[in-house]
């Protein structure tokens, strides 16, 4: 809580959110071919971070959803459910604290069956908004009190092949989740976001 405090000290304010300045500045374009879906099945007490309404929404798409799903998993989500809640907020459950429930394999990576689903216009919802954001966190949700949002940009070792392809293609970080950042804050928050990234840049 104190680094996450310590952070937004140093923060772009915009809005009422706190941006990490390092997502002005970093390189990032996601790799399946070398990372496999890593984000989708790395060692955690939880699984993704799920906001209190996409559980409905969830709910509502498991019909369709689920014809995607190994059936390992569909035995796991009808006995123990597709979340759960902590003193944090809601998550996805995972297989052996490791393998999102939501997740189906194809040649050895990790993809999502809400993705899959969405992308074959089955359904409208793409998946849950922390998944859309990864490598980005949205502190300050589900009733965790510091003061505000805090966007930051987490670094894992998972995703070197990601900053990696981002440096070769002169990809930012922000314009690969361009389209995860207008669905959660809105174009005209992007825009205002683009505003100070590039006053950031112009003092460096």
């Amino acid at each position: 809580m104190i680094k996450l405090y310590a952070m937004r000290l140093k923060s772009i304010f915009i809005d009422g959110i706190y941006v990490d300045p390092e997502i002005a500045t970093s390189y990032f374009a996601c790799d399946l071919d070398k990372c496999k879906g890593a984000c989708c099945f790395m060692y955690g007490d939880f699984g993704a971070p799920l906001l209190e309404e996409e559980i409905e929404i969830i709910q509502d798409a498991l019909p369709i959803v689920k014809k995607y799903l190994p059936e390992r998993n569909i035995a796991y989500i009808e006995k123990n459910g597709f979340y759960e809640k902590s003193d944090i907020g809601y998550a996805t459950t995972c297989i052996d604290k490791k393998e999102c429930v939501f997740v189906y394999w194809e040649n050895g990576t990790a993809k999502c069956s809400f993705e899959k689903a969405f992308l074959k216009g089955e359904i409208s919802f793409r998946k849950p908004a922390s998944c859309h954001l990864f490598p980005l966190r949205n502190y300050g949700l589900n009733g965790a009190s510091i003061g505000g949002e805090i966007l930051k940009y987490v670094k894992i070792n998972e995703c070197e092949p990601a900053v990696k392809k981002g440096k070769k293609e002169n990809i930012k970080l922000y314009e690969f989740l361009k389209p995860a950042l207008i669905r959660y804050f809105g174009q005209e928050w992007y825009n205002k976001m683009l505003k100070e990234f590039k006053s950031l840049n112009n003092r460096r």
